[in-house]
């Protein structure tokens, strides 16, 4: 198994092998390290490994100094087996992108920026692999459910009314389209960069201890039912597979509800998880600057 020689986080064959059984492939039925097999553990990540912002909650609202949780791809694995959490971008491809590599694909971490304002540094990571001379993207946070092509001269994309996504050539990076529930319509997400390291995640997933979007208010984004299932601002979303949207509060005993019957968490962690505090606004922004 190829590893991120910067990670040490090669996974032990056992822990790779409980991770599998969870995801839905009992030995010896196990993912090949093809096209099918990249579909089917793309598939199944997108079903069963929630892009939420829980654990970093439960940490940041207790002040734990030490590393943000997930940093460590065999401490996330680990967790979800226990709690089914998943986590934020830094976290969950860390982890994501090691499954794949103790599955035998060349996978590799990549950088990205979702564009939700001009300028911006990085702030998504984000994972690819390589499988017969094709460059295909399976993105953790977006699921956009199959892997998608990456191709240098042409727009591709995946074709579905709850999480289908465009991705075009833009230079020397490519903007990936796709339906965000913070954003009317879509958000453009710029892929910098398919060579990454877990250092360099480690760095970007610090820089967002003192300010994030994940850092306040429960999120959670998971695939169901053929589309989407979120926790959104107070709200539960479900987009179902005809691109139909529906929203309802989530507050008090429906959003424990939802976190253990629909996110399908652990009991006593989902207990844990803080209510949702106002979010402030992005440090340097002209509302944080003038108190608005």
């Amino acid at each position: 198994m190829k590893n991120d020689p910067s990670s040490n986080e090669a996974l032990s064959q056992v822990l790779a092998e409980r991770v599998l059984e969870k995801l839905g492939f009992p030995s010896p039925s196990r993912p090949t390290a093809d096209r099918a097999g990249l579909a089917a553990l793309y598939a199944a990540q997108c079903r069963n490994v929630p892009f939420d912002d829980t654990r970093k909650l439960i940490a940041l609202r207790a002040g734990h100094p030490g590393p943000l949780p997930g940093d460590s791809p065999r401490e996330f694995l680990e967790s979800w087996l226990v709690d089914g959490a998943g986590g934020t971008s830094w976290a969950i491809h860390g982890a994501w992108t090691e499954i794949l590599r103790a599955c035998g694909f060349r996978a590799e971490r990549g950088i990205a920026t979702m564009l939700v304002a001009p300028d911006l540094p990085p702030n998504h990571g984000t994972t690819s692999a390589q499988v017969g001379g094709e460059t295909l993207l399976v993105d953790a946070c977006i699921q956009h459910g199959e892997p998608l092509v990456r191709d240098p001269r042409l727009e591709t994309g995946i074709q579905h009314p709850a999480h289908g996504v465009r991705v075009r050539p833009d230079g020397p990076r490519w903007i990936a389209r796709w339906r965000s529930p913070f954003a009317p319509g879509s958000m453009d997400c710029r892929i910098d960069s398919l060579a990454s390291n877990a250092a360099t995640f480690c760095a970007y997933h610090e820089s967002t201890r003192g300010w994030s979007p994940f850092n306040y208010q429960l999120f959670a984004r998971v695939h169901r039912n053929g589309g989407i299932l979120l926790a959104v601002r107070g709200e539960r979303v479900v987009v179902d597979e005809s691109g139909t949207e529906t929203r309802s509060p989530l507050v008090g005993e429906a959003r424990l509800r939802f976190l253990i019957e629909e996110l399908e968490l652990d009991e006593a962690f989902a207990r844990a998880v803080p209510q949702g505090v106002p979010m402030p606004p992005p440090p340097g922004s002209a509302a944080a600057l003038t108190g608005a």
